[in-house]
């Protein structure tokens, strides 16, 4: 076994903390799982089991990781969310504001969506797999690799805020 010398490992330790590329953790305020819904809360990475919070604020809260599948969130504010990699599985989430969200690489697979807004929203590889989204609004939202697979998207209006998808849009937007 060969070691380093020691001013190779002086030199790594100094070049680790200019860079700021150390091992410890960012510092920010942690999450906290058991804070009621508010704006600004920080639900990262938290895991709750069929909660129903109807009507909630949560604008401009942190739900980066967190999961809420099987929850009821209907007509909720989720308007600048930070929810990347968040889990909506099979959440009732229908008429919620989900308005310049990051929703990237979450995963709403079977999510109640109906008459849901995504106005300019982040959806990159989100997976919208057997969603209802019907009536949905996807104006001006990032739909780069979002996985529509045999969701419903009937007369939901497209991402140039005039197109509405026609009857029997499984998957696509017609």
């Amino acid at each position: 076994m060969r070691l380093l010398p020691a001013a190779s490992i002086l030199t790594f330790a100094f070049f680790l903390a200019l860079t700021g590329a150390g091992f410890a953790p960012k510092a920010h305020a942690l999450a906290n799982c058991s804070a009621p819904p508010a704006p600004g809360v920080d639900w990262s990475r938290c895991v709750f089991g069929e909660v129903a919070y109807e009507e909630a604020d949560l604008s401009g809260a942190r739900l980066v990781g967190a999961r809420l599948k099987h929850s009821t969130f209907t007509g909720s504010n989720f308007t600048n969310v930070e929810a990347r990699g968040a889990k909506f599985v099979s959440a009732d989430l229908q008429s919620s504001r989900f308005d310049g969200a990051d929703l990237t690489d979450a995963d709403m697979t079977k999510a109640k969506l109906q008459g849901a807004s995504f106005k300019g929203a982040k959806l990159r590889r989100t997976r919208l797999f057997r969603a209802n989204l019907q009536g949905a609004d996807f104006t001006g939202a990032n739909l780069d690799q979002t996985d529509f697979l045999h969701a419903d998207l009937t007369g939901a209006t497209w991402t140039d805020g005039k197109h509405v998808c026609g009857e029997g849009s499984i998957g696509r937007c017609k």
